[in-house]
């Protein structure tokens, strides 16, 4: 059923149906509050200009009857950048754990409580016209479904959700240091995967310590092999430092990226199995 109306809701955003707040209101919050069961027409359930020591929030979904567990800050299209702050302040007062804040077509959901700034603290931001309706129908029916709201079953998702969010975050974050770190301390591991690349590109292996070896003069700040003004320094730079060991390269590269940017070089006649080793001036 809620699909039905995430694809109208859809069809009038593109037609632009919704040209203030109280058309996103009335014909986009509480007819999808409808179709997840929300009783609408009870005003101690979904109140609307819920009255905060003289605020206002657009709507306070309640359980039990006067008690809010969702606070809804509706915009109009296009205007709901910056709100977050006014949203949080009335979650905080009130002690909601979940907020929403929407302009119709996007769809903010925040957990007020947690740690970290107001992106931090966001779940999910659904874009009904971008994403997939079935997306779409999924997040508002986990987020949003009266009875799962009731009984808490909604409250643990959003939570379970945000930890992911967090962890991956956390993790994306972590990332380039645990490269880095690899690369500074020649980690074996690498250094092989690194030595098996070349044999299988260039059919020699080089031996560990030409791999891990490193010049000051072979090492470079820039993110290119190398920042010579001679390209056949470029060309034949071995290719044991000059990229993988850079921070700038690394912090925002996988390593499926350096071998992408060897390649070449590595595809070189220098580096055929006819060449004794795989660089220049020896053969």
């Amino acid at each position: 059923m809620i699909r039905q109306h995430v694809e109208k809701i859809r069809e009038g955003l593109r037609e632009g149906r919704f040209p203030n707040e109280a058309a996103v209101s009335q014909g986009i919050v509480l007819r999808l509050l409808a179709a997840l069961e929300w009783p609408t027409y009870d005003t101690q359930v979904v109140c609307p200009e819920f009255a905060l020591e003289g605020r206002r929030v657009d709507f306070a979904l309640c359980y039990p009857p006067g008690r809010p567990q969702v606070f809804v800050e509706v915009k109009q299209i296009g205007q709901s950048d910056g709100a977050e702050r006014q949203l949080f302040e009335y979650a905080f007062h009130k002690g909601v754990p979940l907020a929403i804040l929407t302009d119709g077509r996007e769809w903010n959901f925040f957990l007020p409580a947690e740690a970290g700034d107001y992106g931090e603290r966001r779940v999910y931001k659904l874009d009904l016209v971008e994403r997939d309706i079935e997306e779409s129908v999924r997040r508002f029916t986990r987020y949003l479904r009266y009875e799962d709201v009731c009984s808490g079953t909604a409250l643990a998702a959003t939570r379970a959700d945000y930890q992911d969010v967090a962890r991956s975050r956390q993790i994306r974050d972590a990332l380039p240091q645990a490269w880095l770190k690899l690369v500074e301390e020649e980690d074996e591991i690498l250094l092989e995967l690194l030595a098996d690349r070349v044999e299988s590109l260039c059919g020699y292996k080089p031996d560990p310590d030409m791999v891990g070896s490193v010049s000051g003069s072979e090492c470079s700040a820039s993110s290119s092999l190398s920042d010579d003004s001679d390209p056949e320094a470029n060309r034949f730079r071995p290719l044991c430092c000059s990229t993988w060991k850079n921070t700038a390269w690394t912090a925002r590269r996988p390593l499926r990226h350096w071998f992408r940017s060897t390649r070449p070089v590595l595809a070189m006649p220098e580096c055929s199995p006819r060449v004794g080793v795989c660089h220049r001036g020896i053969g």
